[in-house]
């Protein structure tokens, strides 16, 4: 289970199993269907509890409110991210890291794709423009983003400094979500298009090395 989940869970007064800790991710994955497909206004703590099969104040033992809830299951998308990114990391220890920047690039292409992340990104950038709690989580999130796209890039060339390489991973950050854009549900595909994920892909190369 993702630290996402343990770490609030662990601060309660009663002790949580792995058995709870188990119900929690459980809530949490119901909680992310329904936010991607429905949105905020969709999402409830008593139709997450419907989902799940457990009872309302089952859900509020491990989640007191649906702020707490959404901030939940946005952490654990992002250390869901950050787990793929060290799993990279570790599989391609042999290799360069342009190439294990690249491969990291791919894998967040792949999962910005899928309906439900897609879906629950667009939510979340929805209501950040008039909700000051996501907002505060956006924000969060992309700083984690930036930083790890940061890690990636920075020192390889050695003519960029520092802050112009936090520019760049935020760039690059920017470019990626922005893919999602043109992968929007129902939407009809353009031939014209149709090199546009590559185009983005050598793009951020550039961004990562050209001074």
């Amino acid at each position: 289970m993702s630290s996402a989940l343990k770490t609030p869970l662990k601060s309660k007064t009663s002790s949580t199993t792995e058995k709870g800790y188990e119900r929690a991710n459980d809530i949490v994955q119901a909680a992310r269907e329904l936010f991607a497909s429905d949105g905020y206004a969709g999402l409830s703590m008593r139709r997450v509890a419907t989902l799940v099969g457990v009872s309302l104040s089952n859900v509020q033992h491990y989640y007191k409110s649906k702020d707490m809830l959404v901030e939940a299951l946005l952490l654990d998308s992002l250390n869901q991210f950050q787990d793929k990114i060290d799993s990279i990391t570790a599989s391609m220890a042999g290799a360069s890291r342009v190439e294990q920047f690249m491969a990291t690039v791919d894998m967040f292409l792949e999962e910005l794709g899928r309906p439900v992340v897609r879906g629950m990104f667009f939510e979340f950038w929805a209501l950040a423009t008039r909700n000051i709690f996501a907002s505060t989580l956006m924000e969060r999130m992309q700083a984690r983003e930036r930083k790890a796209i940061f890690n990636l890039i920075h020192g390889l060339s050695p003519t960029i400094s520092d802050g112009e390489y936090m520019i760049r991973a935020a760039l690059i950050v920017a470019q990626i979500e922005g893919l999602m854009l043109f992968r929007v549900r129902n939407r009809p595909k353009r031939p014209e298009l149709e090199g546009l994920e590559q185009a983005a892909r050598q793009a951020v190369l550039r961004l990562a090395m050209q001074p």
